[in-house]
């Protein structure tokens, strides 16, 4: 059943483009914000966005997150989400290399842009970001005809 759940969890990792990213400033005032995503291993979310947005504001002061990954585009009772809390911070140095290697490949496999490092470093507006999931669970929706406990509820699941 553990490994249902984490193949599930995948599917949905798969084949969705956003992520909601969960963050929250210094005093603890929660942010969310939509942002395309690229992940090669269900561990590691990278995203690019303008260094001085709320949310990357508010992880410069506290990388503590959370995202949400679901399809919107489903009729009501049929969501299947993936959420997951971890650590993000902006990409530097090596790190930023790596991580914009995986960026571009991803972006240009889903007919998005190319990116290089001028893209995401100064005078440029943007950075790039990484995710490092710590925690995963899955919604369990209160109907699931096996799982179901009549309300919906969160399944931890580990994707190792």
């Amino acid at each position: 059943m553990a490994a249902e759940l984490a193949d599930h969890a995948r599917r949905i990792i798969d084949v969705t483009k956003y992520i909601a990213l969960g963050t929250a400033d210094e005093t603890g005032h929660p942010w969310v914000s939509p942002v395309w995503f690229a992940c090669e291993d269900y561990r590691l979310f990278h995203w690019v966005s303008a260094h001085n947005t709320r949310h990357s504001d508010n992880l410069a002061a506290r990388p503590e997150v959370a995202l949400a990954i679901y399809d919107s585009s489903v009729a009501i009772g049929g969501a299947a989400a993936v959420y997951i809390s971890g650590t993000a911070q902006e990409l530097t140095g090596p790190e930023l290399e790596r991580g914009l290697e995986v960026f571009d490949r991803l972006s240009r496999t889903n007919d998005g842009p190319g990116w290089e490092l001028s893209d995401v470093q100064p005078p440029s507006p943007h950075r790039l970001y990484r995710a490092t999931a710590e925690e995963y669970s899955i919604l369990i929706r209160g109907r699931d005809p096996e799982r179901g406990t009549g309300a919906d509820r969160r399944e931890p699941v580990s994707l190792d």
